[in-house]
């Protein structure tokens, strides 16, 4: 089975989907500990796994360089994920979410810097913003 609808629908519901782990993560740290809230999250992120793999339409690739970036992303993602349950703990859901959330601009600037993308005027502009936005969510 594969897909092929428009970016923007599954951007947003990535989106949805992303704002409703915040919040259920939230909701789980006040039940137990960050470290516990990702190993139960792992659970729920290998169930996903499984049902991508049997319902579809997966296929194995192993290319060597695939292997070790994914692997890369998975640590890097997962190590992020437990320092984001720690904050969530500690501080309020709508300043930790929002700050966070703001990943993208170290994405932006490293594919900038390292894969010579070209960032735009606009996007200039929004990277800006973003700076602000994150100084006035941490006041």
């Amino acid at each position: 089975m594969t897909f092929k609808a428009d970016w923007l629908i599954f951007s947003f519901i990535a989106l949805f989907l992303w704002g409703m782990w915040g919040f259920f993560s939230k909701i789980a740290t006040h039940y137990t500990s960050p470290s516990s809230v990702y190993l139960y999250g792992s659970v729920g992120a290998l169930l996903v796994s499984i049902f991508t793999v049997c319902f579809l339409g997966f296929r194995f690739e192993a290319h060597p360089m695939g292997i070790i970036y994914g692997v890369s992303a998975g640590i890097l993602g997962g190590s992020g994920v437990i320092f984001f349950y720690f904050a969530l703990k500690e501080g309020k859901t709508s300043v930790v979410v929002a700050m966070t959330a703001l990943y993208p601009l170290v994405t932006l600037l490293l594919s900038s810097l390292i894969l010579k993308e070209h960032i735009t005027l606009k996007q200039t502009l929004g990277i800006f913003f973003a700076i602000i936005a994150m100084a006035l969510f941490s006041m």
